[in-house]
């Protein structure tokens, strides 16, 4: 049956914003055929990438960019277009080529994502965590899962981003699905945070709910317990 927000329709869109943890360091990386430098994959999906520009490379709007994306060990060439280019940001469209776009996708796999994932809650020392936060795990751009308990350690909420898809679970409000428009590092004397907008959808958007069931389903008991997993399932459904 498919679930519906209690939102008053309307013509224009509705965005939210969230506050969530921002880890620094960052394995998924690009190298362009033009330049030797190593630049940092900010976010990726399935149609195209952000990158980290440290200097002003010189790429201008529509220009073809070549080059390969690292990622701890795995080696994925890529041809695209620079779509937008920001002060410290460049936005690269995937060239729509089958040979390509199947590369991208077993690239991008749920199984190799999950391979990837690192419970960043049990790293020990320099990693300041939010209050009740239980559990963040992190596949540098393409996913992250943040689970949040309330003071007496039940459950309370949740966040997955699955590339570019953002799916919300909160104990009294329910499910969101959406998709993420834009990421805003804030600086903090405590924490490393960063701002996401995302757009609501109209109503929950199955195929969003699937990808993310996929990938909990997937996720073994060395990154979140049977218990939790079968929590989020239970709500994901």
């Amino acid at each position: 049956m498919e679930r519906r927000f209690s939102l008053i329709k309307s013509d224009f869109e509705k965005h939210e914003k969230r506050i969530l943890p921002r880890f620094p360091f960052c394995y998924l990386t690009f190298k362009s055929e033009r330049s030797a430098r190593i630049l940092e994959v900010k976010d990726i999906s399935l149609t195209g990438m952000q990158i980290r520009l440290k200097e002003d490379l010189n790429w201008t709007i529509d220009e073809g960019i070549s080059g390969t994306i690292h990622w701890l060990g795995r080696v994925l060439p890529i041809q695209g277009n620079v779509k937008w280019i920001t002060a410290n940001r460049l936005g690269i469209e995937f060239v729509k080529k089958h040979e390509q776009l199947e590369k991208i996708q077993n690239f991008l796999a749920v199984n190799e994502l999950v391979k990837n994932l690192k419970p960043l809650h049990k790293v020990e020392g320099g990693l300041e965590l939010p209050a009740r936060l239980k559990y963040w795990l992190r596949s540098d751009g393409p996913v992250e899962v943040f689970v949040w308990q309330h003071a007496d350690g039940e459950l309370s909420k949740f966040q997955i981003l699955l590339m570019e898809n953002f799916v919300e679970w909160e104990d009294g409000s329910g499910l969101k699905t959406g998709r993420i428009l834009s990421k805003r590092n804030i600086d903090s004397p405590l924490i490393n945070e960063e701002e996401l907008v995302f757009k609501i959808d109209a109503d929950i958007d199955l195929s969003k709910l699937d990808n993310v069931k996929e990938l909990v389903d997937q996720l073994p008991v060395t990154l979140l317990t049977n218990e939790v997993q079968h929590f989020l399932m239970r709500q994901l459904t």
